[in-house]
Parts: C-alpha cells; structure tokens; sequence
C-alpha cells in the first residue's frame, strides 16, 4: 500500500486518532478547533468588546499548534500527496448531481461548481458562502464546540451534550444535503 499517494485505511488512521485522544485526555486537554478562533480574537483584545474573549489565551498556544499543523499538512497533501484528485462517487449520487447541473461529479475532489474561480462572481454563490459561514459559525458557538471537537473529544470523554451535538450536526447536515442543496443547486 502507498501510504503518501492514497487515503489511510480506518486500521491505520483510527489508532492514530484514538492515541491522540489518549495522550490529550492525559493532559487535561481536549481537541477541538474552534477554540482557536476564541484563542485568535483573545490575542486580538476581543475581551474589551465581550468577556467570553477574557481568556488566558496563553494556556491555548498548544491548540494554535494544531491549527498551524492542520494548515500545513493541508498544504502538503494537496501539493505532495495527491495522485489521484477523484472522488469514487456511488453511481445515484453521480446522477443526481449531473441532474442538478455538476459536469463530470467525482472527477475532482473539489467541484467547481461550488469551489472554482467563477464562484468569486457569482453573487448568490457568495451570498450563500457567508450565509452558510456566518450559520457554522454560530453554530459552533451557540453548541460549545464544532464537529471535532464534540465528535472526537466529547464522545471520547463520554459526555452527553457530545451526543445530542453530533446528532444535531448529523440532522442538519441530512437536511442539507436532501433538501436544501437541490433547491440552491436546482
């Protein structure tokens, strides 16, 4: 198997992640990352508008870390490790997203339908970038913690409010995809 040039299979990947979450809970520490944009906007003295941002910012230089380390091996997967951009897409999906105007679903990993350049002159594609930014955002906020952060630490922790948030993340991310994607895209 090529590890550099393919996606790690759950054997590998899995252990990894549980480790992580072994050497964290250790710690004291819990992984997720919107807890950097509260740490950001902290370092910024986003505490003289609101004390949710009265932090010691300081104490959460380690999941900045992480951060950094997400956008870096983003980088270099992209650019290093990334043989192959297509996507196996199940055959009903490939057809529902051609009846929705997608040319060639699966052939990158990116549509550019959603992510290419002439998305930057489409009004309504912007519109319903910063609609669905600003609605992730409060999201994340208003349920403590983002997909990451409830999903692999608080589950790992065993924490209640954990399950009720991905169940919530799952309902909603059905109800996009099912729903409102085929009336934005159709």
């Amino acid at each position: 198997m090529d590890l550099l040039n393919s996606p790690w299979p759950w054997y590998i990947a899995g252990p990894m992640i549980s480790l992580t979450m072994i050497l964290l809970l250790l710690v004291g520490r819990s992984l997720g990352f919107s807890g950097n944009f509260r740490t950001m906007c902290a370092i910024g003295g986003a505490k003289k508008v609101s004390d949710y941002f009265d932090i010691d910012w300081k104490a959460q230089t380690w999941n900045l870390l992480f951060l950094v380390g997400t956008v870096v091996g983003g980088y270099v997967a992209h650019n290093f490790m990334n043989a192959d951009a297509a996507v196996d897409l199940a055959a009903g999906t490939v057809e529902r997203l051609e009846n929705l105007g997608f040319e060639n679903p699966g052939s990158t990993f990116q549509p550019s339908e959603l992510f290419g350049s002439g998305v930057w002159g489409n009004l309504s594609a912007i519109v319903i970038l910063l609609l669905g930014g600003a609605l992730i955002g409060f999201g994340s906020r208003y349920a403590d913690g983002c997909t990451s952060g409830h999903a692999i630490s608080g589950m790992a922790n065993l924490q209640l409010p954990s399950l009720i948030t991905i169940i919530g993340f799952f309902i909603g991310g059905l109800t996009m995809v099912w729903f409102i994607f085929p009336l934005i895209f159709s």
